[in-house]
């Protein structure tokens, strides 16, 4: 079994100390988002937007009723809750931020998913499931936390059954190493979300097959998550200031104020091309 990640208490305490930003300034809807929205012609809303992200991977991963899908990083449930409901699937979630578990078993009961969703305080560098039990891994904005990304795909690719899929949503690097000041402003972002780094295309690739995947697929969707990006990055710009003096009245933390500094620094570097927004695609 792949050994546990090193940066999970630092992500503990990221989740802990943003719930409240998360919850009030960006959804706390009946299947709640803690990811950007995809837009297109279907989705000209931040709502609708940001369920049309779990469409596009559910549609990618060709996910069906009957499935059994696991979602490594499933924050506050969202996307288990919308593939049970508008796929038929089964959907196990997994998170080691307990009080993420709080709200994911909350809001399955409100919705009455408790037979169809269930719950684990678990690392998805090290899950506690048998060989070949799931027919969808699912990863959204979530594989970024680990500090050795490969110990995630060897997981994935131990967890999925034979012919099983793997759906990622995540940030790639443009390259590896950047300039002096490229590798500056993508820190000045990751640093503040527990993001240890981010990887290239190529290693992302590499990881996948070596951990078994023969087809993995990766896509460059920045364009239908731009305007997602961009509001993230207006809204975190036009309130900095307010949150520095409630930061200085010792009403929010540190933590909470270096995540606003990075929702601007996000979209900075992804203007001067250092990153790029992407779906990958795996099969076992």
């Amino acid at each position: 079994m792949a050994k546990s990640s090193k940066n999970l208490a630092s992500v503990i305490e990221y989740y802990d100390k943003t719930r409240f930003d998360y919850r009030v300034s960006w959804d706390d809807s009946e299947t709640p988002a803690v990811h950007f929205g995809f837009y297109d012609d279907g989705a000209e809303k931040h709502a609708d937007a940001l369920q049309n992200t779990n469409r596009h991977l559910a549609t990618q991963a060709k996910i069906k009723a009957g499935d059994h899908v696991l979602d490594a990083g499933c924050g506050r449930g969202g996307s288990c809750f919308w593939v049970a409901q508008n796929m038929g699937a089964k959907a196990t979630g997994i998170t080691p931020v307990q009080s993420q578990i709080s709200d994911c078993k909350i809001g399955a009961k409100k919705l009455n998913l408790e037979q169809k969703v269930d719950f684990v305080l678990a690392d998805y560098c090290n899950m506690p499931f048998e060989d070949q039990t799931f027919d969808v891994v699912w990863a959204c904005e979530s594989l970024c936390h680990a500090e050795d990304k490969s110990l995630f795909y060897q997981e994935a690719y131990r967890v999925l059954k034979p012919g099983g899929r793997l759906i990622i949503a995540e940030y790639l690097r443009s390259d590896r190493p950047l300039s002096l000041k490229g590798e500056k402003l993508l820190h000045s972002w990751l640093d503040t979300w527990a993001i240890p780094d981010i990887d290239t295309k190529d290693e992302h690739v590499a990881h996948a097959q070596s951990a078994g995947f023969d087809q993995f697929e990766v896509q460059d969707v920045t364009n239908k998550t731009r305007t997602s990006l961009r509001n993230l990055h207006r809204n975190a710009s036009n309130w900095t200031w307010f949150s520095k003096i409630l930061q200085l009245l010792s009403l929010r933390t540190k933590v909470q104020h270096q995540n606003m500094i990075g929702s601007i620094r996000q979209f900075e570097a992804l203007e001067k091309g250092f990153w790029f927004y992407s779906v990958m695609l795996g099969q076992k």
